[in-house]
């Protein structure tokens, strides 16, 4: 199937030519017609299978040819949990309005920097992408208002019930008009998202996209039995024995992550940390040395690798195990994007290996546990 076919304009359809989509992914061939019909739609599908352009697509044509709102009052409402997550939406939006005949005018509104240009910058924008602490400060300045919102996106429903935005979440369903289309991605269904899918869907479409299995075969896994005191030098034997020149190490926590990349560059690596500690100026700069390859490695805790979309990343290392098998998925999906192949390297050691067997049971995948005693790590 080609994007030709589903309805969208040929504005949309040049705009996607000039990112060199070839083909639509499975969830936008699916969701697209349902949102331009209108439709409320429950849109299961992991990260990294085409879900923000699968909704950002429509919601640009949806505005086309549309009276413009009043000023400070939004069209579409699209949350996020995360600031960088926040930002990569914003850039997808950005790719596609370019090339549109009318531009709609988008901005994404997030904690972490200073309220005031945010609040000037909202004149005129029709669709806005928010985490929803932000939205909420800004509703209690006046600066938007939300009674003619007629499209709400909840974007990754999962994490932001997960990281415990209930609250906030109540305080903007109850400011929204109750007529409206609604959207809810996510890339598991649990019952926490089904109480929320409850509140917010009138009978919805429901697409669920297994794509999990043939993204983790696209994965070469390699995993180490290594002791603590040995994941420091073994990583640097890897990024030195592998020459990677890009490699995203996930970390347990905050204080695990600066650790990491303070040993690295202490023995001669580039890298830098990136976490909820670090300011957003901070964390977008890391990002972005990362991606232009001005650092090797990025070390990140899982809460901040929402934003991190890279199509050619070689490498994922688990310098710690994460707490669930689908916290597994997700960050080694970070590396075998886009049908291109990539690397995921776990570090066990003797207290996570029954937890490893559970991971490797839930994604139907063995993965050898090699020993690293032959490896010679002295000096490292």
């Amino acid at each position: 199937m080609s994007f030709v076919t589903l309805g969208l304009n040929r504005y949309l359809l040049y705009a996607i030519e000039k990112q060199y989509y070839t083909h639509p992914y499975p969830i936008q061939e699916r969701v697209i017609p349902q949102i331009l019909k209108g439709k409320d739609l429950l849109g299961i599908a992991q990260t990294g299978s085409g879900k923000t352009a699968s909704y950002v697509l429509p919601t640009l044509q949806l505005l086309q040819g549309k009276a413009v709102a009043k000023n400070r009052h939004i069209n579409t409402l699209v949350l996020v949990p995360t600031r960088e997550l926040a930002i990569q939406v914003q850039k997808v939006y950005k790719s596609f309005n370019d090339h549109l005949e009318q531009g709609i005018k988008y901005l994404a509104v997030y904690g972490g920097v200073s309220i005031n240009p945010q609040m000037m910058d909202l004149q005129g924008v029709e669709i806005l992408v928010a985490t929803p602490g932000r939205l909420i400060e800004l509703l209690e300045k006046n600066a938007l208002y939300l009674n003619e919102v007629e499209l709400l996106v909840l974007d990754e429903a999962d994490k932001m019930l997960n990281l415990g935005f209930k609250d906030e979440m109540t305080t903007i369903l109850n400011l929204l008009p109750k007529k409206r289309q609604n959207l809810l991605f996510s890339a598991t269904l649990s019952s926490d998202l089904g109480a929320i899918q409850a509140l917010i869907l009138q009978n919805p479409i429901t697409v669920e996209i297994e794509a999990e299995t043939q993204n983790i075969d696209l994965i070469t896994q390699l995993a180490y039995a290594v002791e603590d005191l040995k994941k420091g030098p073994l990583l640097r034997y890897l990024i030195k024995h592998h020459q990677m020149n890009q490699v995203l190490v996930f970390a347990s926590s905050v204080h695990r992550a600066d650790a990491i990349a303070d040993k690295l560059s202490n023995n001669g690596y580039s890298a830098m940390a990136m976490h909820s500690k670090k300011s957003q100026g901070a964390r977008e700069n890391a990002l972005y040395k990362f991606k232009s390859g001005d650092i090797q490695v990025l070390v990140a805790t899982d809460l901040m690798s929402r934003g991190i979309d890279i199509p050619f990343l070689p490498f994922v290392i688990n310098y710690e195990l994460p707490r669930s098998p689908k916290d597994y998925i997700h960050r080694i999906g970070r590396t075998g994007r886009a049908e291109n192949a990539g690397t995921a390297i776990s570090f066990v050691n003797k207290e996570e290996q029954h937890h490893f067997g559970i991971i490797q049971k839930k994604i139907k995948k063995q993965v050898v546990l090699s020993n690293t005693d032959e490896i010679d790590l002295k000096g490292l």
